[in-house]
C-alpha cells in the first residue's frame, strides 16, 4: 500500500513539473492541429497511442520493474533539447523533447521492460508533432512539381490544351496553381499516421505492415493527381468559378476518402496474401 502511494506521489510530482515545463509548448501544438489543416489529425494520435496502451495492460501488468539509470540521462537530454529549442525559437525541437523526457522517465522509474511493451504506442506520438517548415518545404515543392508535370501530361493526352510552369498550371481559359493541399503532402502525413494504425491492428508480419504502410506514399500521391487534374477539367470545361470554392473543399474530402479507401483496399489485399500469420 506504502509503495503504491509513493508510486502515485511520484507520477503526480512528475505530470505537475512536465505539465509546468511543457505548458506553452502543449499549447502552441494543439493549436496547430486546430488551425493548420496538414495537422488536424493531431487530436486522434494521443487516443490511439492511449487505446495501444490500454490495449495492453494485461501485458503491462506482467512487466517486471526494474528501474534503469540510463532513463535519467535520456531524460536529461530532453531538457536539454526543450532549452536549445526555446533559445533557438524552433518549436519542433521543444516538441520533440517531450517524448524525450517522457521516455526517459518511463525507463527511469521502470525499466526496459516497461519501455519495450509500450514502444510502439509511445513511438506512435511522433505523428501528432508537426513537421518543421523546412522540411514541409523540402518535401512539398518537389511533390508539386510532380504532380504538375503529371497531370499536365494527361491532360494533355486527353486532348486539353495545357501548358505548365514550374506548379503553374496554365489553361485556354484560365490559370491554376498547385498548392500545397494539392501535392499530397497533407494527405500523406495523415495518411501514414492511419496506415500505421491499420497496419498495427490488422496485420502481425513486419513486412505487411511496412509495405501498407509506405503504401501510404503513392497513394496520396495519386489521389491529389486525380484532384488535379479533376480541377483541370472543370475549369478548361465552365471556368475557374467552377473548380474554385466549395469544389475545392468538398474535392478535397472526397480525394481523401478514394485515398483511404485504396488504403483499405491495399489492407484486404495484403491480408489475402499469405494469411495474417508472421512473415
Amino acid at each position: 500500500m506504502i509503495e503504491w502511494r509513493r508510486q502515485i506521489i511520484s507520477i503526480s510530482v512528475f505530470l505537475a513539473a512536465f505539465g509546468l515545463l511543457y505548458a506553452s509548448a502543449i499549447q502552441g501544438m494543439v493549436l496547430d492541429w486546430y488551425h493548420d489543416e496538414n495537422y488536424s489529425h493531431g487530436f486522434l494520435i494521443p487516443l490511439i497511442s492511449g487505446y495501444l496502451v490500454w490495449q495492453r495492460l494485461d501485458e503491462l501488468k506482467e512487466v517486471e520493474y526494474r528501474p534503469n539509470a540510463l532513463g535519467f540521462a535520456v531524460a536529461l537530454l530532453g531538457i536539454a533539447l526543450f532549452l536549445f529549442g526555446m533559445l533557438a525559437g524552433e518549436s519542433f525541437t521543444m516538441r520533440f523533447s517531450m517524448l524525450a523526457v517522457l521516455g526517459g522517465a518511463i525507463l527511469y522509474g521502470y525499466g526496459v521492460g516497461l519501455m519495450k511493451a509500450v514502444a510502439f504506442p509511445f513511438a506512435y506520438l511522433l505523428y501528432m508533432i508537426p513537421l518543421p517548415y523546412i522540411l514541409y518545404d523540402s518535401i512539398a515543392f518537389p511533390l508539386k512539381l510532380m504532380v504538375s508535370k503529371y497531370s499536365v501530361a494527361f491532360l494533355k493526352m486527353i486532348g486539353i490544351p495545357v501548358m505548365r510552369d514550374g506548379n503553374v498550371i496554365n489553361l485556354v481559359s484560365t490559370t491554376l496553381e498547385v498548392a500545397d493541399a494539392c501535392s499530397g503532402i497533407r494527405s500523406i502525413v495523415s495518411l501514414l499516421a492511419l496506415a500505421t494504425a491499420l497496419a498495427y491492428f490488422s496485420h502481425q508480419g513486419w513486412m505487411k505492415r511496412t509495405i501498407l504502410i509506405f503504401s501510404a506514399l503513392p497513394i496520396a500521391i495519386f489521389a491529389n493527381g486525380v484532384r488535379v487534374i479533376g480541377t483541370g477539367i472543370l475549369a478548361n470545361r465552365y471556368g475557374a468559378a467552377a473548380a474554385q470554392g466549395f469544389f475545392h473543399e468538398f474535392a478535397g474530402l472526397v480525394i481523401f476518402g478514394v485515398a483511404m479507401a485504396l488504403l483499405l483496399v491495399t489492407s484486404f489485399i495484403l491480408g489475402k496474401i499469405g494469411g495474417r500469420g508472421h512473415e
